[in-house]
């Protein structure tokens, strides 16, 4: 049946913004990551240690949720536009700054101010992408955009990275990494709509007046679940950002060679998870993708207790923990947490999970990590992520389905 001009959607406009806000996730990723593989040459330019690696580190992702928590209701209240334009060309200019540094503490005002700026590209964007992309394919367009970060930040960075550094300073290569996101800004002020989805737009005005409350989202049953899943999803991403180097180095006594390719699974499975399984979702449903997602997810890391050195099988589970991770983190952040409130509130629900799993997640899950490597052995790290997915799992079970019953279908919202 041919589409009238009432139900007729602009998809020359979803799938150019949709690759837009994908490039933008990806420098997002580039960014966060960019100063990692730069870390051995700025330590001995500027005097720094491993702690400072971790201040810096730390302090990004506190600031990226404080960040996000706040300016998601912006970005419902004024629109996408007048958050994620500014946001990309701050952290873009940030990122340039940071070749500037010349010390531990500028160099934490600059990332804290940086994990700001992408704290509120995020929300935003994924709402953004949900905005423009037909009902049908909301999974399949939010993995798309979500999969740029890791494929930009953990598979192209330390590639770009360590050729740059043979031509030039890594002053430099800050500059160099900051100049797409400039240009990025320009096409997205040409793209980008300030415009409502259908459904906010025939949402009563009553329903935002009454809604419009940090406790009103907090009722939303959905929205609870999602930050307490965040705090489990990001433990068992911690294990692997934080802890897995020094698991295969120190416990499985690999070498630096080997070590790299058993983490250069974490980039092609984190992005090749993001992309799928969303995108699965769409057919078989939120709930069903992400249970089979933390199964997935506890059975590598069961599997990596007992693989030992091996490096093929190493890498093989390495890369399905973090695909299944990667989905799970995706769908917490994008769908289940979107469609479970208002479209007026899918902003604020999606920034208030992606904030406390960055607050709590990525700052505190570190440091707990830490301790109990110290006092339980680096070997028994893994454990620490299957006790978050068992949580996780049942979490998950306690989650309601939210995937639309088909492509115009009015799907009625209610603070309950």
């Amino acid at each position: 049946m041919e589409e009238t001009k009432e139900t007729a959607w602009d998809t020359r406009y979803e799938w150019r913004i949709v690759t837009l806000l994908a490039i933008g996730f990806g420098l997002v990723g580039m960014d966060r990551f960019l100063i990692m593989p730069l870390f051995p040459v700025m330590m001995k330019d500027m005097g720094l240690d491993y702690r400072d690696l971790g201040y810096i580190t730390g302090v990004l992702s506190v600031a990226w949720g404080i960040s996000a928590l706040c300016t998601g209701r912006l970005s419902d209240r004024y629109g996408h536009r007048k958050v994620i334009i500014p946001a990309l060309l701050i952290f873009s200019a940030l990122v340039g700054l940071s070749g500037l540094a010349t010390g531990v503490s500028s160099l934490l005002v600059i990332r804290a101010l940086m994990g700001c700026a992408e704290g509120a590209y995020v929300p935003s964007s994924i709402t953004a992408t949900l905005d423009a992309s037909r009902p049908n394919r909301h999974g399949l367009n939010l993995g798309l955009q979500q999969a740029a970060a890791p494929l930009f930040g953990l598979c192209l960075t330390p590639v770009l990275v360590t050729q740059l550094l043979l031509w030039m300073p890594w002053h430099a290569i800050f500059a160099v990494v900051a100049l797409p996101g400039f240009v990025l800004s320009l096409l997205m002020w040409r793209v980008l709509r300030n415009t409502k989805s259908r459904e906010q737009a025939r949402a009563p005005e009553s329903t935002s007046a009454e809604a419009n409350s940090w406790r009103d989202l907090l009722r939303v049953r959905n929205v609870r679940l999602s930050m307490a899943a965040m705090l489990c999803w990001m433990t068992g991403i911690t294990v692997v950002g934080a802890f897995l180097p020094n698991y295969l180095s120190d416990y499985l006594h690999l070498d630096l060679q080997q070590m790299g390719y058993v983490l250069s699974a974490t980039g092609a499975g984190g992005a090749l998870g993001t992309a799928l399984m969303p995108a699965l979702s769409d057919r078989m449903g939120r709930k069903p993708v992400m249970l089979m997602s933390v199964l997935g997810a506890l059975t590598a890391f069961g599997l990596l207790t007992r693989v030992g050195s091996s490096i093929v099988p190493l890498f093989a589970l390495m890369f399905a923990a973090v695909f299944f991770l990667m989905s799970l983190t995706t769908l917490t952040v994008g769908p289940i947490s979107t469609e479970s409130v208002p479209p007026q509130l899918a902003t604020a629900a999606s920034g208030l999970t992606i904030g406390v799993g960055e607050i709590f997640g990525g700052g505190i899950a570190p440091a707990l990590g830490g301790h109990f490597a110290m006092h339980f052995g680096i070997q028994y790290v893994p454990y620490l992520a299957i006790a978050a997915l068992l949580a996780g799992l049942i979490i998950t079970l306690a989650i309601r389905e939210t995937v639309p019953r088909s492509v115009e279908a009015e799907v009625p919202f209610t603070i309950s």
